[in-house]
């Protein structure tokens, strides 16, 4: 019995990476550590601004500023990691430290969905009912939102989590990844994995589905109500408010929709690697500049701030 918890617990995984060749290493390292760091900046500018304008002390821009913090905690997730074993060429990943970020992966990827389908509220509610949406958008909802956000994000990362370890792993320890993909490991397991399965598929649905169909009726509604609207000009203000959230819809769940519900071709699931790149890192590098080129008041403060600045100077 003892040998065989010995066989099948495991001290560390081997993370074979992105699929590179060792002469283009140095090319994709530099060019993923500046998306990285742009994530991080544009992010960050992202919250300053909201905290430093006023006018930015809003509903949509209160979540927009929770947004931009979860972007960066979410590619902090997975990046690091892969730059230092690019770096260093060690490719190894304590068990710990694999169950930790597959618990904080999950976290962030579903507390990105219910802020965005929060956001999506945000603009039903100012667009089909505007005449209430102070007394509707106030305060007191949005925190509870945020608050919610939060809570079933822990939970459903909680779950995943605390059902790992009755996984073994005989046939070995090498993950074909960058990061500890939750599907990843449960391929891996040597285990029965029907109610990892089962769980993924329930808790998938809860924080994902649900949520990208709220996110559809919102905008049917919205859709609905701008096309009743006479005013080219108030057509013009409405799709102008949700252009930049509809982006980051689309570069989020076309993300999810071409890593998880698209078959891989091969057993290498190098088309799951790259798209998990897009997912990861890419997509949160996006955000910022949707929001700062695409939306006017965001470029508003970016200037004030830099006229402030150069006044100061």
């Amino acid at each position: 019995m003892k040998s065989t918890r010995n066989q099948s617990s495991v001290s560390e995984f081997i993370l074979l990476g992105l699929p590179i060749q060792p002469e283009d290493q140095g090319m994709y390292y530099a060019l993923f550590l500046s998306t990285y760091l742009t994530t991080v900046l544009g992010n960050l500018l992202i919250i300053l601004l909201i905290r430093l304008d006023s006018c930015l002390h809003t509903p949509m821009y209160f979540f927009l500023s929770h947004l931009a913090f979860t972007d960066i905690s979410f590619s902090s997730v997975t990046a690091p990691k892969m730059l230092m074993n690019m770096l260093t060429q060690s490719h190894s990943i304590s068990y710990t430290g694999c169950i930790s970020q597959v618990y904080f992966f999950l976290f962030f990827a579903d507390l990105d969905s219910f802020l965005l389908t929060s956001m999506a509220y945000d603009r039903y509610v100012a667009i089909c009912h505007p005449l209430h949406y102070t007394r509707i958008m106030n305060q007191s909802v949005c925190i509870l939102l945020v608050i919610l956000s939060w809570f079933l994000s822990f939970a459903g990362a909680l779950v995943h989590t605390l059902l790992l370890p009755r996984l073994s792993f005989l046939r070995g320890n090498t993950l074909h990844h960058f990061f500890c993909d939750l599907s990843a490991l449960i391929k891996l397991s040597s285990s029965d994995t029907t109610i990892n399965e089962l769980v993924i598929l329930i808790v998938g649905s809860l924080v994902i589905t649900v949520p990208f169909i709220c996110i559809l009726v919102s905008y049917s509604h919205i859709g609905v109500t701008i096309l009743k609207t006479p005013s080219i000009k108030g057509i013009c203000k409405a799709l102008s408010t949700c252009g930049s959230h509809l982006s980051v819809v689309s570069l989020y769940y076309g993300a999810i929709i071409g890593l998880y519900f698209v078959p891989s071709s091969n057993d290498t699931n190098d088309k799951d690697v790259l798209v998990a790149v897009m997912y990861t890192m890419v997509t949160p590098m996006l955000n910022p500049f949707i929001y700062s080129l695409r939306n006017r008041d965001m470029k508003g403060a970016l200037r004030n701030m830099f006229v402030k600045a150069a006044f100061s100077v």
